[in-house]
């Protein structure tokens, strides 16, 4: 999760990783790399990567990045990181970007969730479970909106949707902690 994979490279610069950060189409970039990106496009609008061409609304450091932080070359970098996400962090396009942005923020919270190193703030963890256990509850519960017993397929439609709403809330429950942590000066 806080490191890209080994044998690859910056799709940028062609170059090992410097400054590692990853996009929320789950791509990583150079820091530097992927911020001269968006500084040669339009910088009144986010910008697209360079590999799968979505739009990065989110950029994510590594934590090994994020422990370089005293040198002036890796500050300066997550001060332009942090502009970025300021700028376009909360920014959700719509339904379909949030749905492309739901596996990202789901592995990222799962891995973060369940890995003893890291903690996330007690509010953010509970809603998370809260939300999980509710749509548990729904989904076992013999009540349903639409019963599937009496409709069938459609039935088991509806209870679908209020997991699929659980996860879009959760993922966008991490965003915003995300944005909190990676595009606040700190």
């Amino acid at each position: 999760m806080d490191l890209p994979p080994e044998n690859e490279f910056c799709s940028v610069c062609h170059g090992n990783f410097h400054i590692p950060c990853q996009a929320n189409c789950s791509h990583w970039f150079c820091g530097n790399c992927i911020l001269q990106v968006w500084y040669h496009g339009s910088a009144l609008q986010p910008c697209k990567c360079p590999l799968c061409r979505r739009q990065i609304t989110l950029l994510v450091p590594s934590e090994a990045s994020s422990r370089q932080r005293q040198s002036p070359e890796v500050s300066d970098v997550f001060t332009r990181i942090e502009t970025y996400n300021r700028l376009f962090g909360q920014h959700s396009t719509g339904l379909l970007q949030k749905l492309q942005d739901l596996p990202f923020l789901l592995r990222r919270l799962l891995r973060e969730i369940t890995d003893p190193q890291r903690s996330l703030p007690f509010v953010i963890r509970a809603r998370v479970y809260l939300a999980a256990f509710l749509s548990v509850l729904y989904v076992l519960s013999p009540i349903d909106i639409i019963p599937e017993g009496f409709l069938g397929i459609i039935g088991f439609l509806d209870d679908l949707i209020i997991v699929f709403i659980c996860f879009l809330h959760v993922a966008a429950l991490y965003r915003s902690l995300l944005v909190f942590r990676h595009g606040s000066p700190s």
